[in-house]
């Protein structure tokens, strides 16, 4: 990886005159008047819940530009809180920023988010198969007999959970989740996450890739229940080459596995300080997003 490459890569977002409104572990959003938010999605990366001190490049570009494909593909099925991404649009207390903007920004709606992750799974994988193993059952679900890792499940299910300021989000079940956000909105959010993953994971098949499952975050905003943060990227998703699926072990993907797969090479102990990545992970890593972002789009990335 070239020197330039790595000056390229954004880790931490310095914009002065904005107000920041929270910091996670890839995007930093800030307060734009009383209704909106900018969304900036950096070049950091986590594993096992802790941000590494390499930055992977043009990642924030990629987990932007490829919410913004999906925003539109699904508008039909979900309104969404985007309102533009089109950086000479953008007010013009922010609008100076730009050139640090474009490509991995976009201006939202406010909305109040409900406090779940609604995360659908197509295929045993992870922690599902884990608990699969351990009990039969995935949150609470009970599944057929015999399935191997990475099977497909019969139907897709949903799989909610917390959502943690900190450390790992906990897996819940439908009835905890009605306990959280009511019954009403729980059933709601429930067909919503599916009917939308099951239009995602038919066209993405048709592309090329597997989605074996992925996480959605909902709030509501004048539209409604309303489609939030990222959509369907690396980062939220698992997301498998499809010619080279094959049931009965883990999978080759286009996520952040690899960078997973190298700390457990190097016997990470998953505590702080995280380490840093060698230039040819962090490249690999880099090229695995951008072949994601190409595959499903058919558009080179906008860099």
């Amino acid at each position: 990886m070239s020197p330039d490459l790595l000056d390229s890569v954004l880790l931490k977002t310095d914009f002065p005159d904005l107000k920041l409104h929270a910091s996670g572990k890839v995007r930093d959003v800030y307060e734009v008047g009383d209704k909106q938010l900018l969304f900036v999605a950096s070049d950091r990366i986590s594993a096992f819940d802790y941000v590494l001190a390499t930055g992977i490049p043009y990642k924030g570009s990629v987990l932007n530009q490829l919410s913004l494909f999906w925003f539109d593909f699904l508008a039909d099925i979900v309104p969404n809180h985007l309102i533009t991404a089109n950086v000479d649009e953008y007010p013009a207390e922010i609008r100076k920023y730009k050139d640090q903007l474009r490509g991995r920004s976009m201006l939202v709606r406010r909305a109040e988010m409900f406090p779940v992750e609604c995360v659908v799974r197509g295929y045993i994988s992870g922690s599902a198969w884990k608990e699969y193993k351990a009990s039969g059952k995935v949150s609470g679900i009970s599944l057929p007999a015999g399935l191997k890792e990475s099977d497909a499940f019969p139907e897709p299910i949903f799989t909610p959970s917390t959502k943690a300021t900190t450390g790992h989000d906990e897996n819940i079940s439908f009835d905890q989740m009605c306990e959280i956000v009511g019954v009403e909105n729980a059933s709601h959010l429930r067909d919503l996450t599916l009917r939308v993953y099951k239009k995602a994971a038919a066209y993405a098949r048709q592309r090329g890739i597997i989605i074996a499952d992925t996480k959605f975050e909902f709030g509501r905003t004048e539209h409604g229940i309303t489609l939030a943060d990222e959509v369907l990227t690396p980062d939220s998703s698992r997301f498998w080459p499809a010619d080279k699926y094959q049931p009965g072990r883990a999978q080759d993907s286009y996520d952040k596995q690899y960078v997973r797969d190298y700390l457990e090479q190097i016997h990470w102990n998953k505590q702080p300080p995280a380490p840093a990545l060698p230039p040819d992970v962090a490249r690999r890593t880099s090229d695995k997003y951008q072949e994601a972002y190409y595959q499903l789009t058919g558009h080179k990335l906008a860099v």
